[in-house]
């Protein structure tokens, strides 16, 4: 991309500045200001309200590829950050079109006025098959994204915000995407025409504690769902919080950032639940920060993975998923110890996508399995998680594809 861009607009009112100077233009759309963040693309077709507030986005500005977004509007019940009026989530968003009128059922709010309300900086009407070429060839950048609806930018202040942001690399954001306190999930899985409804925690057969660096409320409701009393926990909770609630078994959260910057406290925890032989289950950066508990070493990735159609190979039963990913860091497949086996491997470019230990009840996973975009081809990984809690307490295993 060369210093002069190609996407420009008459009177642009918003702007993209990467760190290498280039300045892209386009129409503002959403809240207005500015805010620095890496540049990434997301590859699914569905769930843009979902990605738009996933905790592990913090940090990161959206490039969507489906060019036709805000088609089903934005409602209360589609959104994943634990607490949205802390607003935990991408800080920015790229459409290729303007915002679609809503034209569905379960719309409660048009796309642009709801990005107001959670404080998300857009930028539309520029060719996001270019950018997101350009990503793949040149990694993901830093940049400012900027909105003016007067288009009054200050360019050159914007370069030198750009030029010295530091990026996600060594940077810990579990402390701002967590909850923050301990609390108790009942929300059980939306069921059609329905919707969602409230368990009994009093009434479930197991008790998992979620260690929360950035938890998706969806990944909570399937543990409901499958007979659980779910007590969340902050990202900053020592190993004695977690074992004086008495649980069954422990879940490591999704979340954004660095692993190794969030594991400088968080791993020495995990490290104490290990020894404990207690049921461990992760997902995404609670994968990476398992890995480093183990031994084994992540590392940035050039694009990163995101998207809902990334095939996944699991080693343990040869089947491939279609999965849903959200990650710019990754466990080095070969820096995985001896003990720990690699589970399953991505079919796009054969980086690690989950583990587990060899000799304990310990596993976890890069994808997210709690989304469907398969649509539910990874929802076996909770069942298979619940049967090492009934292997515990003696119970026959269930059918880990219902």
């Amino acid at each position: 991309m060369s210093a002069t861009s190609p996407w420009t607009t008459e009177t642009p009112t918003a702007l993209l500045v990467l760190s290498d100077g280039t300045v892209i233009e386009g129409k503002g759309v959403g809240a207005t200001g500015a805010v620095e963040a890496e540049v990434c693309f997301n590859t699914a077709l569905t769930g843009y309200q979902e990605i738009l507030t996933d905790p592990s986005y913090l940090g990161q500005i959206v490039t969507f590829t489906f060019p036709h977004i805000g088609n089903i509007g934005a409602n209360d019940e589609d959104i994943e950050d634990l607490t949205p009026a802390a607003r935990r989530g991408a800080v920015g968003v790229i459409f290729k079109a303007d915002i679609t009128d809503p034209s569905n059922y379960r719309s409660a709010q048009h796309l642009d006025q709801w990005l107001k309300s959670r404080g998300i900086i857009g930028l539309s009407g520029i060719d996001t098959r270019a950018l997101t070429a350009w990503i793949r060839e040149h990694g993901a950048p830093n940049a400012v994204i900027a909105h003016d609806p007067n288009g009054n930018f200050d360019i050159e202040a914007l370069k030198a915000r750009a030029r010295g942001w530091s990026g996600l690399e060594g940077l810990d954001l579990a402390k701002e995407a967590t909850s923050g306190q301990s609390s108790q999930w009942t929300q059980t899985p939306w069921v059609w025409n329905e919707g969602y409804d409230e368990a009994k925690p009093e009434e479930a057969a197991y008790h998992v504690v979620c260690l929360d660096y950035g938890v998706k409320r969806n990944i909570l409701r399937l543990f409901t769902g499958l007979d659980c009393k779910v007590t969340v926990l902050p990202a900053t909770a020592k190993a004695e919080d977690v074992l004086a609630l008495q649980p069954d078994g422990v879940f490591l959260s999704n979340g954004p950032g660095d692993p190794a910057a969030t594991g400088d406290y968080a791993v020495p925890v995990i490290q104490e639940l290990i020894k404990t032989e207690l049921p461990i289950f992760g997902i995404c950066l609670g994968h990476q920060m398992l890995g480093l508990a183990l031994g084994a070493k992540t590392e940035k990735m050039h694009q990163g993975h995101h998207g809902g159609n990334h095939p996944v190979k699991d080693h343990t039963t040869g089947k491939v998923e279609i999965v849903s990913m959200n990650h710019g860091f990754a466990v080095a497949s070969d820096s995985l110890p001896e003990g720990v086996e690699e589970t399953h491997v991505s079919l796009f470019d054969g980086s690690n996508c989950g583990l587990r230990m060899k000799d304990k009840p310990v596993f976890s996973v890069q994808h997210h399995p709690e989304a469907s975009p398969g649509p539910q081809d990874s929802h076996y990984l909770f069942r298979r998680f619940i049967n090492l809690l009934r292997e515990k307490k003696g119970e026959e295993a269930l059918p880990e594809r219902a």
